[in-house]
């Protein structure tokens, strides 16, 4: 039996106990009425005088002279049909909003209209539903409580969708009023909106918590017809699911990694996905960390994949608001996964990328302002490269995250995102030191995906001492550590007629100059594409000199100890002519036929080019 019945059990015999109050007593009773496991002794005069079904019961037993009536499925059980007896009786009593619903369909059920009597129940319940309750929104909403247990037939009356046309109709005029209240004239004297003062029109969003998910969604539905802000209807969702989803689970809780009861999962499944498609189309209607606390819901629910996808388009449009702790999505399949769930975060990062690209390409302006850093694409991407970093740094630790997923990770932005590397060093460097059995080819392979030439002075100086790193990599943190130092050394010197080829080992990202007009940009575009391509041919003729001396020093390695071997790399490198002259004033320059293949390779490269 389950709760519902016993409800109306316990209705039945307060009913029995109170009809005996307003009943006649002298006049025996010729008729009993049976409702939900409760018996009423009544009269038929009264009774047929009013309902037309009990008057057509009567009438086709009138031989047999039926003296017991059993009412099936009578909508509202024993209490409505008192109700309902009580008029027929003569009996005032009061119609509200908690059992005007119950009256219009016990009404239909007994045919109480006016073809068998002027001013029937029906009539009554309807006037008072048209006249008073569609007039007030608390009203509509406590009647749609009630017609949670009179589906269907409250829908074929209308009285669910008159309820719902006037809550929407009722939230939208008072968000106007609320709009118009918070009009004002600046010092200038035009009108404008005071942004800054309190919203009074949505006081609505806590009255409609109370109602059934089936119930709550077709309001939504309405007042987004309607044209309610969609500010309003996110906040709505937003009280709605925290009510309904943490009455017995954490979900919300983003360091809280404890599994929820599976029993009621079925109810909180579809509270989640109903809420996900009620979400407004606007970007940030509804904050981030709700998006991302719905998605820990969808993930631990086990939800449909159109209902987790959509909800991580929805966080990729607006990623770059996200914080790390949004980012840490716990892993709920099984014990031998990694801890947090890294595959969701992967697919949302690739959302975000696609989502910006596609902005890119439909932006109309000219690609010197799409490229800008100061665009809000290009102001995204290095948001969301810092809190990747950060992820990645977080998650490296984990024993059971592969190298595949951390690099899958790590490469999900483009190259331009990062300006600076020293977030990625900080990560690869933290799962290195977690995952110490790693071959040397994925070492490499996870170096790889550092620009050492985006590291910060103390990044380098760390990683050029770092044992954990492949030799390549530490070779490579030398060289650029030496082009600093030189460039270092260059700038110091008072003769400004000699500049050196390298102005900063740290490429420039392409910034234009908001003072200068887009051809004046592109010509400098193009004079700093064709120094840098100079530059590399002169790099590309050093690094072949570089590579000797490298074989020379694994040679070296076998036989020395560690410390003499940095000794003796340290001075190898110096005496290499790396940059084409010395900064010191006892080395020789290079020879001049190196000097005449450089020129050549120079020459080849500028045809290239040109």
């Amino acid at each position: 039996m389950d709760k519902h019945q016993q409800q109306q059990l316990s209705l039945a015999k307060c009913s029995r106990q109170k009809y005996s109050e307003w009943i006649f007593r002298d006049v025996p009773s010729d008729i009993t009425i049976e409702v939900s496991g409760g018996t009423f002794a009544l009269h038929k005069f009264p009774l047929v005088s009013r309902s037309g079904r009990i008057r057509k019961l009567v009438a086709e037993h009138r031989d047999a002279d039926i003296s017991r009536v059993e009412l099936l499925n009578l909508p509202g059980g024993a209490e409505a049909f008192e109700l309902a007896a009580k008029f027929c009786y003569g009996i005032n009593f009061e119609i509200t909003s908690s059992n005007v619903a119950q009256l219009c369909c016990v009404s239909e059920y007994l045919e109480m209209t006016e073809d068998f009597s002027k001013d029937n129940l029906g009539s009554r319940a309807e006037e008072y539903l048209e006249s008073i309750v569609c007039k007030n929104l608390e009203m509509c909403v406590e009647v749609l409580q009630q017609c949670e247990n009179l589906i269907p037939l409250a829908d074929e009356l209308r009285i669910v969708s008159r309820c719902i046309d006037a809550i929407a109709s009722k939230a939208c005029a008072e968000q106007i009023a609320s709009s118009f209240s918070r009009l004002e004239y600046s010092s200038s004297g035009r009108l404008h909106m005071n942004k800054q003062a309190k919203r009074e029109g949505d006081w609505w969003i806590e009255d409609l918590s109370v109602l059934r998910i089936d119930l709550y969604q077709r309001v939504m539905t309405a007042m987004k017809c309607r044209g309610v802000r969609p500010e309003s209807i996110g906040a709505s969702l937003v009280n709605y699911a925290q009510k309904e989803l943490t009455k017995k689970s954490s979900l919300w809780n983003p360091s809280s990694q404890t599994k929820v009861d599976l029993i009621s999962t079925g109810h909180e499944r579809l509270v989640v996905e109903t809420i996900v498609n009620l979400l407004p189309v606007e970007k940030l209607a509804v904050p981030i960390t709700f998006l991302f606390g719905l998605l820990r819901s969808a993930v631990m629910l086990d939800c449909t994949i159109a209902c987790r996808l959509d909800l991580e388009r929805r966080i990729g449009s607006q990623l770059d608001v996200a914080t790390l702790d949004d980012l840490l999505i716990p892993s709920f399949r099984h014990a031998g996964d990694t801890l947090f769930d890294v595959d969701t975060v992967h697919r949302i990062l690739v959302n975000f990328s696609q989502q910006d690209d596609s902005e890119d390409d439909m932006e109309d302006a000219s690609v010197f302002e799409s490229d800008s850093p100061h665009s809000p694409s290009q102001t995204a991407l290095f948001k969301v490269a810092k809190l990747v970093d950060n992820y990645l740094a977080e998650i490296a630790p984990d024993a059971n995250l592969k190298l595949s997923k951390f690099m899958v990770i790590a490469e999900t932005l483009p190259t331009h995102a990062r300006t600076v590397h020293d977030g990625l060093y900080r990560a690869i460097d933290i799962y290195l030191k977690a995952h110490q059995g790693l071959s040397d080819s994925d070492r490499k392979k996870l170096c790889k995906l550092i620009d050492f030439q985006k590291l910060s002075q103390e990044a380098g100086a760390h990683a050029a001492q770092n044992e954990r790193l492949p030799l390549q990599a530490i070779v490579q943190v030398l060289y650029f550590e030496q082009i600093r130092l030189r460039n270092a050394l260059c700038c110091s010197y008072a003769d400004d007629d000699h500049k050196p080829m390298h102005n900063s080992w740290r490429i420039s990202s392409g910034a234009l100059s908001a003072a200068m007009s887009p051809r004046d940009n592109y010509a400098s575009l193009r004079r700093e594409n064709r120094e840098l391509k100079l530059e590399l041919a002169r790099l590309r003729m050093r690094l072949n000199d570089l590579e000797k001396e490298h074989v020379c020093m694994k040679r070296d390695m076998q036989k020395s100890h560690s410390r003499k071997f940095m000794s003796s790399f340290s001075k190898k490198i110096g005496k290499l002519s790396i940059f084409g002259h010395s900064s010191s004033r006892g080395s020789s320059s290079p020879s001049k036929n190196s000097h005449r293949t450089d020129s050549r390779v120079i020459e080849r490269t500028c045809a290239s080019t040109d």
